[in-house]
């Protein structure tokens, strides 16, 4: 329960980076039936900045948004975004991918920045350590995020409001790093703990052989967030791994880029074969999309760039996710999660199929 708000589990989060889900209003959001949405720390301080918010009553109102919300720290985002940043002892330095300007960011003031933007669920200062980093660096990086997340904790004691703090657990592909990091985070009174740092370009091996590896050192009283990963195949390993809470990109960009969600597996909405198809995208699906447009009109906005086009095929995928969630959970709850895993695994191990 957040504020008011349940959110059953597994979730899948749709990302609305600046404040919005792209090419979809809330009122879609709402419809669909999502309860729980993520913004971005780092993109929300630069614009619309904190004082724009706070005038707002937070990034809720100023969005016309009711349900819930985790916001990312924006650390992962100061890294990989600007290129410059400097490492400091209590926090990081960073330039404005936007206009270079300077700023700081430290773990009390990610944390007031968040109470400004006003979300549910916030995450902490860490630092994820880049693919393929040596030991050397992956040590570095446990170091700097364990000494941020106690920092991080007394901060955010002293005025809780009604906010949630998540710790992050990093490691990269080194399993007894992973380990170590887990119980030191699991150790501090978080309401949720994250496992971050994964795709984020090591081997699909080493992908899975860390989420099987830490599954049994997961604490079972408090959810478990696996960062930036929604895909469908990775959200059913997620889950088998004892996985609560994932968030992607993926849905929607995918949707612009032209390919949808089915229940038998990829489809790119430009193939020419869906030219003269009156046909729903899916014949299993309800959403509304579905039961109102052909693949043949969808596939013409998609060709001439139409945002319509987005919209719809954006609207279907995060339809799409939200039903397979809740499949996900009847399975859990049938016991028949394994049975459930096997069959959507077979159907999303093929590459994109196409439509006779």
């Amino acid at each position: 329960m957040l504020n008011g708000v349940e959110v059953e589990t597994p979730v899948f989060m749709p990302v609305g980076t600046r404040g919005t889900i792209k090419t979809i209003s809330q009122e879609d959001i709402s419809e669909i039936g999502y309860d729980l949405i993520l913004t971005n720390t780092y993109h929300l301080y630069l614009k619309p900045g904190i004082e724009v918010l706070e005038k707002f009553g937070g990034v809720k109102n100023f969005m016309s948004y009711k349900k819930a919300m985790l916001t990312d720290s924006g650390g992962y985002q100061v890294f990989s975004l600007s290129g410059l940043f400097k490492f400091q002892k209590d926090g990081v330095k960073f330039s404005s991918h936007i206009d270079g300007s300077k700023h700081e960011f430290t773990p009390e003031k990610v944390i007031d920045v968040q109470r400004s933007i006003g979300s549910d669920i916030m995450m902490v200062l860490d630092d994820c350590a880049p693919a393929n980093s040596t030991r050397e660096r992956l040590e570095e990086s446990l170091v700097r995020t364990h000494y941020w997340a106690e920092k991080s904790i007394a901060h955010w004691e002293k005025d809780k409001r009604n906010q949630n703090l998540f710790g992050i657990a990093q490691g990269g592909t080194d399993l007894e790093l992973r380990v170590k990091s887990l119980k030191a985070i699991q150790n501090l009174p978080f309401s949720g703990v994250a496992i971050g740092g994964l795709s984020v370009g090591e081997t699909r091996e080493d992908f899975l052989k860390v989420l099987e590896h830490i599954a049994p050192y997961h604490e079972q009283t408090r959810p478990r967030y696996l960062m930036g990963v929604g895909t469908v195949i990775d959200i059913l390993e997620g889950v088998k791994n004892g996985i609560d809470m994932f968030d992607c990109v993926l849905p929607t960009r995918n949707a612009r880029n032209g390919q949808v969600f089915t229940s038998n597996g990829k489809l790119n909405l430009r193939n020419e074969s869906l030219k003269f198809l009156d046909s729903p995208i899916d014949k299993e699906c309800g959403c509304k999309v579905c039961k109102n447009y052909n693949l043949g009109y969808i596939r013409h906005l998609q060709k001439v760039k139409e945002f319509l086009g987005f919209s719809l095929a954006t609207y279907h995928n995060l339809y799409f996710m939200k039903n397979f969630m809740q499949k996900i959970r009847q399975a859990i709850e049938e016991e028949k999660f394994m049975d459930f895993y096997a069959n959507w695994k077979k159907i999303y191990s093929k590459e994109i199929f196409s439509v006779d």
